[in-house]
């Protein structure tokens, strides 16, 4: 499983160098709202990239508007035909910690896009992770809260259930018996979900608990555990399902 990625909500921006001092009462106008003022505090300005004059109010509105309505992370300086975009570090201290963590976060989003991510369903965590190993990623551990979870369903690591199970898993108890499935590699019958615990013998299984009657293909078609799904017909004499009872290595 990959790391977890460090989003900039979680790392202090920068102290920015000194910028140099702008002529004192020198009148500009804000080509958003076309008010003029000589305000000096009040300008905007974009560090090395572009000169186009705005007060501050109007760049603080601007800004949030292309974070919480377009969701865009590269957002373009708003004078007409510039190509320039704004610097986050520049407007960090305009726009304050909320939403310069919102600006960055959308950024780290943009940046990973095609990336199989989830978040980590831990409370208190909510770490953005990447499954950097590729493949069909499943019990995976958080980097940042060192807690199990699993990357398929997206929810806390359910030991003992499938992904499907584990959205009705309704208590501790449920939560315990499934770390005990687990650690003693039972294995659940796919029809009527008994767990099963060999201790010897052949590995072809007939469930004793199972004596409906379902079509053959159905047997052992979701089979849980390592391994190769064996699908086999159902036991003649009482119709119960035959699986294969797969011991990891």
């Amino acid at each position: 499983m990959g790391n977890a990625l460090q989003t900039p909500s979680q790392i202090l921006p920068p102290q920015q160098q000194p910028q140099q001092q702008e002529e004192e009462n020198q009148e500009f106008t804000c080509e958003i709202c076309i008010e003029p003022t000589s305000n000096a505090d009040k300008k905007f300005t974009n560090t090395n990239r572009c000169s186009h004059p705005f007060c501050t109010d109007c760049m603080i509105k601007y800004i949030r508007v292309k974070l919480d309505d377009d969701n865009v992370g590269h957002i373009k300086c708003p004078a007409f035909n510039c190509d320039h975009t704004l610097d986050p570090l520049a407007c960090a201290s305009l726009v304050g910690p909320s939403l310069f963590v919102r600006w960055c976060d959308v950024l780290c989003e943009a940046a990973i896009v095609g990336f199989d991510k989830c978040y980590c369903p831990h409370r208190n965590c909510n770490a953005l992770i990447l499954n950097e190993c590729g493949g069909n990623a499943k019990k995976s551990n958080c980097p940042n809260c060192e807690r199990w979870f699993c990357f398929k369903c997206k929810r806390i690591w359910h030991a003992g259930f499938g992904c499907e199970e584990s959205a009705v898993l309704r208590d501790r108890n449920d939560m315990a018996f499934g770390i005990l499935v687990e650690q003693k590699k039972w294995k659940s019958c796919p029809r009527c979900r008994h767990f099963v615990e060999l201790l010897e013998g052949c590995k072809i299984v007939k469930c004793s608990a199972d004596v409906g009657s379902v079509s053959a293909t159905s047997a052992g078609s979701r089979f849980l555990g390592t391994g190769a799904i064996a699908t086999l017909p159902l036991c003649a004499a009482s119709g119960a399902a035959v699986f294969v009872y797969f011991l990891p290595s």
